[in-house]
């Protein structure tokens, strides 16, 4: 693993080089039953890390039935086949193996961590949890008890409160405004019988993304991942959402919480990761608020003006939407202040851009920062499945380098013109704000 990760090392943050280009090989693998995945062979450390992922998620809840996929996913490895969930845990600890499930709003994800000498068992219980989940009362029921105690401590924490009313807020009539955990009273009608019919929709081959890394070579990942997702219906995924409109004027929602200190939600339309200018963007928001302590937002709202503990912000993509998303917290008496300074500083970059040293600061960090967190082989399992569902190449990670590169004053002045828009701006605080009112 030391290897490899020097080796993506290399290749990402010294890609100017030419030979880096050839620092790390991801091979592009197709099985006998035609399921593709992509492959960085290491055999520097006797593990396999697998990233997968199934095209349907929360976002297509049956109706009336919230929190199916998210409770779906969670109960894969709560028993499968003859084992149930306790044998299942204790195969997968005599194995030394590693699996688990999770749903956003737009697919199903998995992953499995095996040592390379039991990857038969491994990927036997993968097998096992896809294909044959039993969904035992017992276990729909506390698992259900327990998504239904997080929605309920949710409800008291004032950040979860404003990501929540965030979303259902922008995404009003749109499928991404649900809660990918459902409601209290959809979850309380969930049945063995809907989780059986969800996994048959949702875990198809023909929606498949899957990457792995470390000690297996081609021929024998093309095994087993025959072996495990072979089984598995062609099928057809669930439709995709419907595209998202979004907002043309700015609004305001104050949820009132009695609480000291107010958690405050700025989001604007952001912009897709196939879109040509992404890395403009990309640096536009490292100098506004993704850049740390280096970010005009940490300067101005906390070392300035010492108006909050953190304050930063971010892109997000979705199948079917982007967001910009800045995120503060802000005393009740002075989150109206930390607000105006926010949106003064995107006002600013808007009509004037960033400087040079701003520009070169950010092409540095960005050009280095993805390596760092790429500490192990299930962090890269990770990144190459990302690419994929992101519809990158194989070789993005040898473009990466020149693409930020290519990143010009203007390129960003023009992204920030086009993002940092007021009459797009949607804001939520949950506290007792003063000076903040909603506004529809």
């Amino acid at each position: 693993m030391k290897r490899l990760f020097a080796a993506l090392l290399a290749g990402l943050a010294l890609l100017s080089l030419p030979a880096a280009a050839g620092a790390i090989e991801i091979k592009q693998v197709t099985t006998p039953l035609g399921i593709k995945a992509w492959l960085v062979e290491d055999k520097s450390t006797p593990v396999v890390a697998l990233s997968f992922s199934f095209v349907g998620g929360t976002a297509s809840d049956p109706a009336g039935l919230s929190g199916t996929t998210d409770l779906m996913a969670n109960l894969l490895t709560d028993g499968a086949g003859p084992l149930n969930a306790q044998a299942f845990r204790q195969r997968q600890e005599d194995a030394a193996a590693s699996i688990s499930f999770s749903a956003s709003l737009d697919r199903v994800n998995g992953s499995l961590r095996v040592l390379s000498a039991n990857r038969d068992e491994g990927f036997e219980l993968l097998r096992l949890a896809m294909v044959e989940p039993r969904f035992d009362a017992a276990m729909v029921d506390q698992r259900r008890a327990q998504t239904i105690a997080s929605l309920n401590q949710a409800a008291q924490r004032p950040a979860s409160v404003a990501g929540r009313t965030l979303m259902a807020t922008l995404f009003a009539g749109h499928p991404y405004a649900a809660d990918p955990e459902g409601t209290r009273e959809d979850l309380a009608k969930v049945t063995p019988d809907h989780l059986k019919k969800r996994a048959a929709a949702v875990l198809l081959r023909s929606g498949l993304t899957v990457a792995a890394v470390g000690d297996i070579s081609e021929a024998e990942l093309a095994r087993q991942i025959d072996r495990a997702f072979g089984s598995l219906p062609a099928g057809t995924p669930p439709a995709l959402p419907p595209q998202w409109v979004p907002p043309t004027k700015p609004r305001t929602v104050v949820v009132e919480r009695p609480v000291p200190q107010s958690a405050a939600l700025m989001a604007l339309p952001g912009i897709p990761r196939d879109d040509p200018d992404w890395y403009a963007a990309l640096v536009m928001n490292h100098v506004l608020g993704g850049g740390g302590q280096q970010s005009r937002l940490f300067n101005e709202v906390r070392e300035k003006r010492g108006l909050a503990y953190s304050v930063s912000s971010g892109l997000r993509t979705y199948k079917r939407a982007a967001l910009l998303v800045i995120s503060t917290g802000s005393a009740n008496e002075r989150i109206a202040e930390a607000l105006r300074v926010i949106k003064a500083n995107m006002a600013r970059l808007r009509t004037e851009g960033i400087t040079e040293q701003e520009l070169s600061d950010a092409k540095t960090y960005l050009a280095g920062a993805l390596a760092l967190s790429l500490d192990s082989s299930g962090s890269i399992a990770n990144l190459l499945h990302a690419m994929q569902v992101d519809g990158l190449s194989p070789d993005h990670l040898t473009k990466r380098g020149a693409l930020i590169a290519a990143v010009k004053l203007e390129d960003v002045h023009k992204m920030a013109r086009r993002l940092l828009r007021d009459e797009a701006l949607t804001t939520v605080v949950v506290g007792k704000p003063v000076g903040v009112t909603s506004e529809p």
